[in-house]
């Protein structure tokens, strides 16, 4: 499925960041015996980011801009490829923050990532936002089990359990779900902190139900760690075809009412 209330069609995207249009037809992909060169991008939460990974380094833009992320996400893109002396036609994978967070944010990542990859025929990775909280936690704390939360509103926040693993970067204990602070499933055993935003808003609530005392209300998902997370699900070979870069919403009666 692909989003036309967006307004964004795959071929202005592809021109607007730099894509020969005589390769489209061609569906030319970089070689992946080459140096993985990968695009990311989030605009699930408030704030708004774009990446550039070549081998090990991160080209990134940042910024939290609650309701911008239509008019920054773009331009974002932009700048990180020319920074990085790349166009789309060199890249050879793209990545994304597929969810869960704010329902018109995710749809817009969908919705630009698709264009992208239909345009240069390029494989996408779908990268939770949990993860990508997680393992920026993990790396800017030096921890290795988080409780990530973004607030979902309605009393309730989107949840997920992570470990450090050195293959995985994070990996998943349990589910991802949305719950209310009053009911988040129980934790295994070890010290476990928290991160994201449902922290910030329901603070009292999370501490009483975990016993964690030590959390990071100000963490969002980022475009480096969402393209960290990229490489390796391509080395995995865990990408999907465009019509397949598809929004996580988690709580199914907002899709449904939106629908």
């Amino acid at each position: 499925m692909i989003y036309p209330y967006l307004h964004w069609q795959i071929i202005p995207i592809a021109k607007r960041l730099l894509i020969n249009p005589s390769c489209l037809a061609l569906g030319q992909v970089a070689n992946w015996s080459c140096a993985l060169k990968l695009l990311a991008l989030d605009t699930a939460t408030e704030a708004c980011s774009a990446a550039v990974l070549i081998n090990d380094e991160i080209i990134e833009r940042y910024e939290i801009a609650p309701r911008r992320h239509a008019a920054l996400i773009l331009p974002m893109l932009e700048a990180v490829l020319a920074e990085a002396g790349l166009n789309v036609t060199q890249l050879n994978a793209l990545a994304f923050g597929r969810g869960p967070g704010a329902f018109t944010g995710i749809r817009i990542a969908s919705g630009v990532i698709q264009g992208i990859a239909f345009a240069a025929d390029l494989p996408v990775a779908p990268i939770s936002t949990l993860a990508a909280i997680a393992k920026d936690t993990v790396y800017q704390h030096g921890v290795d089990r988080v409780v990530a939360t973004i607030d979902a509103r309605m009393g309730e926040v989107y949840w997920g359990t992570y470990m450090a693993d050195a293959d995985e970067g994070v990996l998943l204990v349990g589910e991802e779900q949305v719950c209310s602070p009053n009911t988040a499933p129980l934790l295994a055993e070890g010290e476990w902190y928290g991160a994201g935003s449902g922290w910030l808003t329901y603070a009292e609530g999370l501490q009483r139900r975990l016993g964690i005392t030590t959390w990071w209300g100000d963490s969002y998902p980022r475009a480096g760690d969402i393209a960290m997370l990229g490489a390796i699900a391509c080395q995995r070979g865990e990408t999907v075809a465009a019509e397949l870069a598809l929004p996580v919403y988690l709580r199914d009666k907002v899709v449904n009412r939106a629908s």
